[in-house]
């Protein structure tokens, strides 16, 4: 299998469209004569050989279940229902891109968090070994493996840049746990240990500063991402834009938190009312987007993409629908393409019903292909 690399390559290709003005890349003849044919993201040259179309990486590992909460929302089995919904579409897992994730050092932690919220995770982790479960705050619970898991969740957000940073994937998903946009500069959360999508911010700004310059996360979680607005609201290189339920918890959120000094203008904030229609909601995010990107031209899109907005979650009061996270992945996709760049990796963060959960990721993660 050869896999297709270069942005313009996989446009051409991902439009349905064959450029017969080029050589098959798989034996260097002109289209006409070597008789590929299109099947879904596959191109099936000569009937045998297949060349697969830059396509979607997932990172993925049995390691987010060693995180153990015990009897709490945030449990291992909403890992089991996201990755049972995406293989429950035999044609999606085949055409994803699987990458391991790796572990997050303490560098790139510290690039978002203080020594001390950092050493305070490990440190609960280890009296866990005596209590079994140790709890941070009234919402946050650790295991003794925790800290490892957590890292692996962050390292998994970098792993997924790397994956679209080098052109090993179009774009990425991270289906890991525990979730991160909560996690402050100095605290852990809110069911969150580390932030993953700053932590993955920061390594892309730091390993890629040729490629990525300015990052823009978008968060669609119920809850708004007070962590994710902490670490970067004086920082006009990553812009953060949330829509999220209002009030709610954790209490922030608000449309006058813009950000601060050189970061002022770099955040924008969609308060949404309780029981707000899903078609409303989507026309509030189309219009943010384009406010967005009006003003900020990202190298990078990163998705903090929290399933509990949806009508069935038993933690919000939203009424998503499968559809609405659809439309949103392919717009932000639209977005990201729009700068000429078209990277977009999207972390896992809320999404607290099981029964619904693992189709509604899959409905995200196909729109993402």
């Amino acid at each position: 299998m050869i896999r297709l690399g270069g942005l313009a390559s996989r446009e051409r290709y991902a439009s349905g469209k064959t450029d017969f003005r080029q050589n098959c890349p798989a034996c260097a003849t002109r289209w006409q004569r070597c008789g590929v044919r299109r099947r879904g993201r596959l191109l099936i040259h000569r009937g045998a050989l297949t060349i697969a179309i830059m396509a979607t990486a997932i990172i993925h590992s049995d390691e987010y279940l060693k995180h153990d909460t015990g009897d709490h929302p945030e449990r291992r089995e909403r890992y089991r229902a996201a990755m049972s919904g995406l293989m429950a579409d035999g044609e999606l897992w085949e055409s994803l891109i699987k990458i391991a994730p790796v572990t997050a050092t303490d560098e790139e932690l510290l690039r978002c968090h203080t020594a001390r919220a950092v050493s305070r995770v490990h440190q609960a982790c280890e009296q866990a070994a005596l209590f079994e479960h140790v709890a941070l705050d009234a919402d946050t619970m650790v295991s003794e493996q925790s800290d490892a898991v957590a890292r692996l969740a962050a390292g998994g957000a970098c792993r997924a840049v790397d994956a679209v940073a080098r052109g090993e994937a179009e774009n990425a998903f991270v289906a890991c746990r525990p979730p991160g946009h909560h996690a402050t500069v100095g605290q852990a959360m809110g069911f969150c240990l580390y932030n993953n999508v700053a932590v993955a911010a920061r390594h892309a700004q730091a390993t890629y500063p040729d490629q990525i310059k300015r990052v823009l996360i978008v968060d669609f979680d119920v809850h708004h991402g007070n962590g994710t607005q902490d670490i970067f609201y004086d920082d006009p290189s990553v812009f953060y834009y949330s829509l999220h339920q209002y009030p709610w918890y954790p209490g922030t959120g608000g449309a006058d938190e813009r950000g601060v000094r050189e970061g002022e203008g770099f955040t924008l904030n969609i308060p949404v009312r309780a029981m707000t229609a899903a078609e409303d909601y989507q026309r509030m995010f189309e219009q943010g987007l384009e406010s967005v990107m009006k003003n900020f031209a990202p190298d990078l899109v990163l998705i903090s993409a929290g399933f509990d907005a949806h009508t069935t979650d038993p933690l919000g009061q939203l009424m998503l629908v499968d559809e609405s996270y659809q439309r949103m992945t392919k717009r932000l996709k639209e977005a990201a393409r729009a700068t000429g760049k078209g990277r977009v990796v999207s972390c896992l963060e809320g999404g607290y019903n099981l029964r619904t959960m693992g189709e509604t990721v899959r409905t995200h993660v196909a729109a993402l292909e």
